[in-house]
């Protein structure tokens, strides 16, 4: 952080962490904080870090997973889906990423064939005695060692490819941020945006999905978000649908992250800044900023993309020749080192 100017706006913060990494696919990815509010927010890009944060060497910035694409193969660079790989293994420990006991022993298989390399028994039981992959692990080391066992000879690249693939397919947990709320009746639901819409949860159960082409404008007013339908749309139900958040500030964030993720998986190229009004401004000016999702995959089709070398954290040596070395864990050094 002392690198950036005081007046330096959370671009300048982002884009050192990036280059830090070498990583050029680097709007899926954000700096998360927690704010003086206690909210978790994401740094915005376009406003002074002092703006936002009281005492910034007091803030720990959390790199992290923002835009979640519902195909993991659009990620291009191996750097990228092993960050995505290391988010999935921080989720699935701290029980964000709800799945069947199959599932998560078939996810955890993937990570030890990454990082360990090929199975052996002793030193598998030793490791997952050691290293806490799954809040309920205890019962599914044996179902986690008889997959590992199968994924002989693959490299670290070809075992992440394969986790992020059975972690799309979990369904609608997949990269979800569960947003606490509650509907016009009182009931406790839970809010959460997708590169699809808006979803609305009662525990891990959807009971509610508004596309994008549904939604007409999302707004929030105090402590309610909005989220207004398009006329044809409104004709079988309400017009607006109003939610109830804990406080101003967790539905102000709620709605950024929703225009956020709008922007980048729904627009063809980053929306421009509109002028300032002279005497008076009405509403937030906040926006999106950096490519979208179709600005990269287009960038990546035309490029030659030339992927840079990195390395990654594994605890032994038990590769052929024609697997990886091992590295630092990417998402806890840049968090300790921003």
């Amino acid at each position: 952080l002392l690198l950036c100017q005081q007046k330096s706006c959370g671009k300048g913060l982002f884009n050192l962490t990036c280059s830090h990494l070498n990583l050029t696919e680097k709007e899926y990815f954000g700096l998360e904080f927690r704010s003086q509010a206690g909210n978790q927010v994401w740094l915005e890009a376009l406003k002074p870090i002092t703006k936002q944060v009281k005492n910034p060497k007091e803030v720990l910035f959390k790199f992290m997973v923002k835009f979640f694409p519902v195909d993991p193969g659009h990620l291009r660079e191996e750097l990228t889906r092993y960050l995505f790989t290391l988010q999935i293994k921080k989720d699935l420990a701290q029980g964000r990423l709800p799945c069947s006991d199959k599932s998560a022993a078939l996810l955890v298989s993937h990570l030890l064939q990454s990082e360990l390399g090929d199975f052996h028994e002793e030193t598998d039981q030793e490791h997952l005695a050691s290293h806490r992959y799954l809040p309920n692990q205890e019962y599914l080391d044996h179902k986690i060692m008889h997959y590992h066992r199968r994924h002989r000879g693959k490299t670290p690249a070809e075992s992440e490819a394969q986790l992020l693939d059975v972690a799309r397919k979990l369904g609608m947990m997949y990269g979800i941020r569960p947003h606490p709320a509650s509907d016009g009746e009182g009931l406790h639901i839970n809010l959460a945006v997708t590169h699809m819409g808006v979803l609305v949860l009662r525990g891990n159960t959807k009971i509610n999905t508004f596309n994008w082409s549904k939604i007409r404008k999302l707004s929030f007013k105090r402590k309610h978000f909005l989220i207004k339908l398009h006329a044809n749309i409104s004709a079988l139900c309400k017009d607006t649908l109003e939610f109830t958040m804990a406080s101003r500030d967790a539905c102000k964030a709620f709605w950024k992250t929703c225009v956020e993720y709008h922007a980048f998986f729904r627009l063809s190229e980053e929306p421009k800044s509109k002028p300032k009004a002279l005497l008076c401004s009405k509403g937030s000016s906040f926006r999106y900023s950096g490519r979208t999702q179709r600005q990269l995959l287009e960038h990546g089709r035309k490029a030659k993309m030339k992927s840079l070398p990195f390395e990654r954290k594994h605890y032994t040596s038990r590769y052929d020749e024609r697997q990886c070395r091992s590295s630092p864990d990417l998402l806890t050094d840049v968090s300790k080192q921003v």
